[in-house]
């Protein structure tokens, strides 16, 4: 199982959300490509990148930033955040963009985004799909940097891809992100059991090396986390053991 370390940009800072509300963020630093830097340094080979600017506004104000880590972090960067329109994924792959991350538009836009799925192929697109549990505990589809509800489920929209051939599926649990309360393992394990030939990077709530070994136990095949690498509660020597022991 891939470890893929993340970023998350606010206002040109490198920040941690509560639960994906913008009201509660933890800044960890001013300069987010030292922290690409530090990133680089593990045992990893891939990089998630968060531009909440954009993901909440549509418009993004990070390029420069964003450009800056592809360039100095010598990984596989993955970007989502305020990527609605085609020329978007276009300037993004040309800039060293590795894979598109894609939310709202998948949802509201199905059309256009399986467009460019034909025409970037589909190692360059990632399905960002954002989940909130319903009472009876069907994972239903929030949009718009988690602002706003859908009334979409989330296994209705993996299946309106499949004949798209989607490759890379992004989940996440909001009410786990950046709570430390552990993955929602039982949603990954029913997303697997549905769709065993997905790449799903699993997202929110990991805590510590027990968490991402756990994640590996389910044949989840990556795993995104930001805050216990920020907080230190998974170090450099863990996940080169992680990455050893695989």
């Amino acid at each position: 199982m891939r470890i893929i370390p993340a970023v998350d940009l606010k206002d040109g800072k490198c920040v941690r959300l509560f639960k994906g509300d913008f009201e509660k963020t933890t800044e960890y630093s001013a300069n987010p490509a030292e922290i690409g830097q530090r990133f680089s340094a593990l045992a990893v080979g891939d990089l998630h990148i968060v531009d909440l600017d954009g993901a909440r506004t549509g418009t993004q104000k990070n390029h420069s930033i964003v450009t800056e880590i592809v360039s100095q972090s010598g990984l596989a960067v993955q970007l989502g955040g305020g990527i609605r329109e085609r020329d978007d994924v276009a300037r993004w792959l040309d800039a060293g963009i590795t894979r598109c991350v894609v939310g709202s538009v998948a949802i509201n836009r199905p059309e256009a985004v399986r467009q460019w799925l034909c025409e970037f192929g589909v190692d360059a697109i990632v399905l960002a799909l954002d989940i909130k549990l319903n009472e009876s505990d069907l994972p239903m589809l929030t949009t718009h940097g988690w602002t706003e509800d859908s009334d979409i489920s989330l296994w209705d929209c993996i299946d309106s891809y499949r004949e798209a051939g989607i490759r890379h599926v992004l989940c996440t649990d909001v009410a786990r992100d950046g709570a430390m309360t552990g993955p929602n393992f039982n949603l990954y394990s029913d997303i697997l059991e549905r769709y065993p030939d997905l790449e799903l990077q699993a997202s929110g709530g990991v805590r510590n090396i027990d968490d991402l070994q756990r994640l590996r136990e389910l044949a989840v095949p990556a795993a995104i986390t930001g805050r216990a690498l920020l907080d230190g509660e998974i170090n450099a020597t863990e996940v080169a053991s992680f990455r050893q022991s695989a």
